[in-house]
């Protein structure tokens, strides 16, 4: 009897703390708006984020080096159970690195206050956004290349007033 009335309260414990767990939303995310700049061994970056409209965040990047563009990027993040970034690459001339009805999809997988962290569906890319402060945030860049090692690229940036 002691036994099933100790598997009853830590059942009951479980799903009341897993209940009590906030879903993550794209309002949650909010931290992320502005526009974003920073200068980098890639070349100069703009990333604009918009606010939350509705179930939905949108932004634009770009890469320019010496005046000339290097790729841009569109991405949206879009409320389905969680948020989820869809992205997509572009080179001049908006020539898509990805088949047009395949965005690459990242959805997130931790959302914290001002942070939030997305994994690719192959496992092979995460990228995290950290606000910082007022002015800063940061995008890190995790990505395992062909021979299996990690790669960490962090994207310093300023909040363009």
């Amino acid at each position: 009897m002691k036994k099933a009335l100790l598997i009853l309260l830590l059942t009951t414990a479980a799903f009341s703390g897993f209940a009590q767990q906030k879903k993550a939303t794209v309002k949650d995310l909010a931290f992320m708006a502005g526009t974003w700049t920073l200068k980098h061994k890639w070349g100069d970056m703009e990333e604009i984020w918009g606010p939350p409209m509705g179930d939905n965040l949108v932004s634009t990047f770009r890469c320019v080096k010496d005046g000339k563009v290097v790729f841009y990027e569109f991405m949206a993040i879009e409320q389905d159970s969680i948020p989820v970034l869809k992205l997509r690459h572009f080179n001049k001339g908006s020539i898509g690195w990805e088949d047009k009805d395949k965005p690459y999809l990242m959805p997130a997988i931790k959302t914290a206050k001002n942070e939030v962290v997305f994994e690719s569906l192959d496992k092979n890319v995460i990228i995290t956004y950290k606000r910082l402060s007022a002015t800063r945030m940061d995008c890190i860049l995790d990505e395992k290349g062909k021979k299996g090692i990690w790669q960490k690229d962090v994207f310093s940036y300023t909040l363009k007033k």
